[in-house]
């Protein structure tokens, strides 16, 4: 199956993330933050991949809701990241509206699931 645009962006914010928290690590020393935001950031996109071989629509709906919470952890971790000052707010600013982002696409593919389910 061809990689959908969702499945390619939370690919893409997972690299980043990725980025983000070795060069926190690096720079500042610090490890139980970014542990925190590598978890949950890079858990989007594996949840995402998991629901395009979902069992059933429920079974997708249910794994792209579990995404959904990822994104809204991730939101909290980027934006303690920023407030705390470990990494530049133009850095953190552009992860958030990614986040975002990606938070309202998975909103609009779960409301277009259940839709079709109850058709």
């Amino acid at each position: 199956m061809k990689n959908s645009i969702l499945q390619q962006r939370s690919f893409d914010f997972s690299l980043q993330i990725i980025n983000i928290c070795r060069n926190i690590a690096e720079k500042q020393k610090e490890y139980v933050l970014t542990k925190q935001l590598m978890k949950s950031g890079t858990s989007i996109g594996a949840n995402i991949q998991e629901a395009s071989e979902a069992q059933s629509r429920k079974d997708f709906i249910a794994k792209m809701a579990i995404s959904l919470k990822e994104t809204k952890e991730t939101l909290y971790w980027l934006k303690l990241i920023r407030e705390s000052k470990l990494e530049t707010v133009l850095v953190m600013d552009a992860s958030i509206d990614q986040c975002d982002q990606l938070k309202y696409l998975l909103i609009a593919s779960i409301k277009t699931a259940k839709k079709n389910a109850s058709e």
